[in-house]
């Protein structure tokens, strides 16, 4: 256009013919301009519909703990967009991953998806693809209990939304991004400031759930008369509008912890049974959540001192999880070593899809020796560099993983043996090879004996008698053929030696 207006300017004389090929040319451009404007808008509707399809089947595969289900999709969505040349698309499939990873406890292998993720992701121009990445990667340091990391990706998430478009994505995320920085916030002790999340997030939602976390933070602060404000506004919500199961789940918990509050121990049982029947068929697929329920019940059965009871549902719990959570996890692992082998195969899925001028790149490419071999030593080093961060985040998981299971073990937390056994699986297949039929109850105290706690400690955390511990010391030595001079203590530090 700027040649054109100077050709107007320079030339004092313009014939009738010059007209006519500045006006062909003007026309031309005009609708080179509007062909890609529209071929813009199309590539971008495309998008859009991509990524709200992809993501809210994700999520309700994910909710419902249909884990197969979940896989095959986005393997599905990762070829479409390969297919599309969407980059960010296949971002939104490892991030995916990433998340059902962590809900799961996988940690490893959701960083690996989060390394992917973020490759693809930090480049796009849509500024909610990194606000989700952002709040996906919160809630991995919030699950390692690393609550200043958590925050400064919940700050970065709220950044990058601020910048993106509004769809019906984006005012999806907003009060989540609120509840989950109201979260880290209870966690830091800012109170104040928490509150003020938790209320923004229920103002923008105004869901079962978001009334839910309302009240969690008013039961946290020890004000159960504010909490039974929202706790009757959760279970106005969770009948009037659609609520997940797994958001129900926590409804449920909420309302027994509060019912347990106000010593309503008939309520706080009907409202926590529920919650089970929900975790039992959703597939467990928020451990984390369950646990809670446990905690909520062993403390709701300590008050009305019937200690036999709640021994009777976190037993009941450890025999559900040892029957389901196996299989679980290896639906899981299996699932996500599929994904993982389809993601090698990804260059083949649009091998023959290359634009010729890119093919003919590549065969320059070739012939520069020395740039490949500049390019290889560069993947070499970077690779070093992945190994060794991957070896720090495993050291800190480890050390993570093993507070997480001493801190269970003392609060008596159904899901101690569990968590134990993938700190030491080990030694739980040593004890099963010397005699197999150990039950739960019997691996659960062995393993307390391996982090040598006295006999005293696991009186007090299991809500028995001292004289009851000797006694299943002495059962245990039978069981396991454990020889009378040697210190019980000593056999299990070195049984997997």
């Amino acid at each position: 256009m700027e040649r054109i207006s100077l050709i107007i300017l320079t030339n004092k004389k313009i014939n009738s013919k010059d007209i006519k090929k500045i006006i062909a040319c003007t026309i031309c451009i005009g609708l080179f301009l509007c062909m890609l404007s529209c071929s813009r808008d199309s590539q971008n509707k495309e998008r859009e519909n991509f990524d709200t399809s992809l993501l809210n089947q994700t999520s309700d595969l994910q909710l419902s703990g249909e884990y197969e289900a979940l896989i095959r999709l986005n393997i599905k969505y990762l070829k479409k967009a390969a297919k599309m040349k969407y980059k960010a698309g296949k971002g939104l499939c490892y991030l995916n991953m990433a998340g059902v990873n962590v809900s799961a406890g996988n940690y490893d292998k959701a960083r690996f998806f989060f390394n992917k993720a973020e490759k693809d992701l930090k480049n796009s121009e849509n500024s909610y693809h990194k606000a989700a990445f952002y709040n996906d990667y919160s809630l991995y340091y919030s699950h390692l209990k690393i609550n200043d990391k958590a925050i400064e990706c919940n700050n970065k998430a709220f950044y990058y939304l601020k910048q993106a478009e509004k769809t019906s994505l984006t005012q999806k995320l907003l009060p989540r991004l609120y509840v989950n920085k109201g979260i880290y916030y209870a966690w830091k002790g800012w109170f104040g400031t928490s509150l003020k999340c938790f209320t923004k997030a229920n103002m923008l939602e105004n869901s079962a759930y978001s009334n839910c976390m309302v009240a969690q933070y008013y039961l946290f602060v020890h004000k159960p008369d504010s909490a039974g404000i929202y706790i009757e506004r959760a279970d106005e919500k969770m009948l009037s509008q659609k609520t997940t199961d797994v958001e129900s789940l926590w409804v449920y918990y909420t309302m027994g912890y509060y019912y347990n509050e106000v010593d309503n121990s008939e309520e706080a049982e009907k409202a926590l049974r529920k919650a089970l029947d929900i975790n039992i068929k959703t597939r467990r697929t928020y451990s984390s959540h369950i646990k809670e329920v446990y905690k909520a019940l062993a403390e709701l059965y300590k008050k009305k001192n019937d200690g036999g009871k709640a021994y009777f549902y976190l037993k009941k719990y450890m025999e559900e999880e040892g029957r389901f959570d196996a299989a679980r996890f290896t639906t899981m692992n299996k699932a996500t070593e599929d994904f993982i082998s389809e993601v090698k195969q990804e260059s083949d899925w649009h091998k023959n899809d290359l634009p010729l001028f890119i093919a003919l790149s590549i065969s320059v490419l070739t012939f520069s020796g020395v740039y490949v071999r500049k390019i290889i030593n560069n993947l070499k080093l970077k690779k070093n560099s992945l190994k060794e961060e991957t070896d720090e985040l495993k050291n800190h998981v480890e050390t993570k993983q093993l507070e997480e299971v001493i801190e269970l073990a003392k609060r008596n937390d159904s899901s101690f043996l569990l968590k134990f056994k993938e700190l030491h699986p080990d030694f739980i297949k040593a004890l099963l090879k010397i005699n197999p039929d150990l039950e739960n109850s019997e691996l659960t105290f062995c393993a307390m004996l391996k982090l040598r706690f006295s006999s005293k400690e696991i009186a007090d955390y299991t809500f028995v008698q001292h004289r009851s511990v000797q006694q299943k010391k002495y059962r245990i030595r039978k069981r396991l053929n454990i020889p009378g001079e040697t210190d019980i203590y000593d056999f299990f530090e070195n049984l997997t030696e």
